[in-house]
């Protein structure tokens, strides 16, 4: 059974955590969380961890996260909303290991383009956080917005892709309703991309 550590931050609410605990709780995800790590006493993920009993900690920008990991015999890395800057030397160690979500589509190739299902091309949104990113759906006016699963790569927001998800813009979309809706799938392709590496 392979071994997670699950990365968080304070931004959000830490459902894509909670939606990974479930997927091992209810036996769909064949795995065990070994670790939730935070780079801040604020993340709420850490309220979702000691609920289900996950060992958690902070770790700084000062501490050795790749001893951390190593000494717990992890598996697979889940980027969940990380703002700390990940090394090159643990994207290295751990390549093709280090799972990310990214609020856009991001393409197979650097070069390459991503089609919506109406054949328009996705935004990539590379380099925007979150609501940055989900605006730009917006104000670029685009018919789709998405997310894609990701392995951490030497390329910023780039690396193979595992999954995919699409939703539908609606004419009185705001950043919140269309996130809302986005977040839903975004929990579903993490689990399920966890699935395809784990089962």
């Amino acid at each position: 059974m392979k071994k997670l550590a699950i990365l968080i931050s304070e931004a959000g609410t830490g459902t894509n955590l909670q939606a990974i605990i479930d997927a091992t709780k209810n036996k769909k995800l064949k795995t065990k969380i070994t670790l939730v790590i935070s780079s801040s006493e604020k993340a709420l993920g850490l309220q979702r961890a000691k609920k289900n009993n996950i060992h958690s900690m902070i770790v700084s920008k000062k501490d050795d996260l790749e001893k951390i990991l190593k000494d717990n015999q992890i598996d697979l890395i889940v980027l969940v909303g990380w703002k700390l800057i990940v090394p090159q030397s643990l994207i290295n160690t751990y390549k093709n290991k280090i799972l990310n979500l990214h609020p856009g589509l991001i393409p197979d190739t650097m070069s390459g383009v991503v089609k919506n299902p109406d054949k328009t091309i996705g935004l990539w949104n590379r380099g925007k956080l979150t609501d940055i990113a989900i605006k730009n759906f917006l104000d670029k006016k685009a018919t789709y917005a998405g997310s894609t699963v990701h392995f951490l790569s030497q390329e910023f927001d780039f690396g193979p892709i595992l999954f995919r998800c699409f939703e539908k813009i609606l004419p009185n979309d705001t950043v919140e309703t269309l996130y809302k809706r986005l977040k839903k799938k975004e929990n579903q392709i993490y689990v399920e991309s966890l699935i395809k590496l784990c089962n």
